[in-house]
């Protein structure tokens, strides 16, 4: 048996403007996803995803010449994976010989809609796998910066930029001396990046100058030391990116009352949020309807 492992993934820094090259900052979580590879008999793929209560949601059966689905729970999701399996084996031809079958489990440590990465986690699992390079799948299929590849392939935090189309990563020693006044609220909905990456493509905006701001921040936040400036460079971050979008910060929306400082991490509008507070966090938000309330320790590797 094969077994693989990716950390899903939050963007502290660089949301939107990182996929124009603006340095960014990715933390790897302690959540993830395992990819287990059992060879068969059958000369076809098995194919199972489980969530984090080992309760299947998804389950396929796959003929491998030709290469096809035979049996499914769910045809888009079935797609997408031909759609990954497929150009893994254009990568790498000697993938998924025809005289060989597989039994597959795939299965996360995490709710699905925490938004953690269950895609860039599966796909960097099925990179190694298949030996091939995850930036070029991740290309060929769902698109976007990249971060999360490089969230899922390190233990430590990365800083992250696009250069002439190549990915550039660098873990860095990123322990803020404050993190146990730092925590993440899953705002109880999923956000759609694609839609969101859609929507700031067609935006008509100095990009160049945004890039300059927010790398700045990012290597700011990198070596800030204090929890005051820390939460300055927050606000200074949300205010760019709140100005560049058209959106109003989640802060101002949801929790104006909020003493701490309340930052979106990747695409606005779902997932999580990092916030600045103490004891009593968990209890202003969870009164709020918001009960997922994670202390910076028990999520961030």
């Amino acid at each position: 048996m094969q077994k693989f492992y990716s950390h899903g993934k939050l963007l502290l820094s660089g949301e939107y403007a990182i996929l124009d090259g603006a340095l960014g900052l990715g933390l790897p979580t302690k959540f993830g996803q395992q990819l287990k590879v059992e060879k068969s008999d059958s000369r076809a793929l098995h194919w199972v995803s489980l969530d984090h209560e080992s309760k299947v949601w998804f389950e396929a059966r796959y003929s491998l010449s030709p290469f096809k689905v035979t049996e499914t729970s769910d045809p888009e999701i079935s797609n997408r994976l031909i759609q990954i399996l497929a150009e893994t084996k254009r990568l790498n031809p000697a993938f998924l010989t025809t005289n060989q079958g597989y039994q597959v489990a795939a299965q996360l440590t995490f709710p699905r809609d925490w938004g953690l990465g269950s895609s860039s986690t599966l796909l960097n699992n099925i990179a190694n796998w298949g030996k091939v390079n995850a930036y070029r799948l991740l290309s060929a299929t769902f698109g976007g910066s990249g971060y999360d590849i490089a969230c899922a392939q390190h233990k430590l935090p990365v800083l992250y930029q696009i250069s002439k189309s190549l990915p550039l990563v660098q873990e860095v020693n990123f322990k803020p001396s404050f993190s146990n006044e730092l925590y993440f609220v899953h705002l109880n909905r999923k956000q759609n990046s694609r839609d969101a990456i859609q929507h700031y493509s067609n935006l008509k905006i100095d990009k160049e100058e945004l890039i300059n701001k927010i790398s700045n921040v990012t290597e700011k936040l990198v070596a800030c030391s204090s929890l005051n400036e820390f939460e300055k460079l927050l606000k200074l971050h949300e205010k760019l990116i709140s100005k560049a979008i058209g959106l109003i910060p989640i802060q101002e929306r949801l929790f104006p009352d909020y003493k701490g400082v309340v930052k979106s991490l990747g695409a606005w509008g779902g997932d999580f949020i990092m916030v600045t507070g103490d004891d009593e966090t968990p209890s202003y938000f969870k009164e709020k309807g918001f009960s997922t309330v994670i202390p910076y320790a028990e999520m961030i590797l």
